[in-house]
Order: structure tokens, then sequence, then C-alpha cells
């Protein structure tokens, strides 16, 4: 069976039957990787307390990295 063949299927399923397949396949995958000790995250806490940097929201930061990759986002009718 082909990728494209157990896509359709799977989204024709209900919804939480989708969920559950999802949830399967997440759990067959292994953990996120992360790169950053501890170390780091302290030290790039303290210069946002220090104010050598700024915050900026989750959203921003994704609009940030879509840009400087040339993605574009589809507008909403």
């Amino acid at each position: 069976m082909k990728l494209e063949e157990i896509e359709k299927e799977a989204i024709a399923l209900a919804e939480h039957e989708r969920i559950n397949l999802v949830c399967r396949l997440l759990d067959t995958l292994p953990p996120p990787r992360t790169d950053v000790s501890d170390e780091e995250v302290a030290r790039r806490n303290a210069e946002v307390d220090n104010g050598e940097v700024e915050e900026m929201s989750h959203n921003e930061f994704v609009r940030r990295v879509k840009r400087e990759r040339g993605i574009r986002t589809p507008k909403r009718t």
C-alpha cells in the first residue's frame, strides 16, 4: 500500500480514530532531542533578566522563522 493510499484512508477515519492513530504513530518516534544544556538555559534567562535581550512570543518566533525561510502562510478567506 502506498503512502498516498494510507493517507487517504486515515483522513476518512472518524475524528477519535484519527486522534488514536496519531497518538499511536507518535509513540513509535524517538523523543525530540534537545541540545540545550541547563547552563545555556540559565545563561539565556539571565540575559532576559538583565535586559540584554528582549523576549518574543511564540507566534512572533514562528512568524520570523517562516519569513527567514521564505515560507508563505496561505491567507484565510
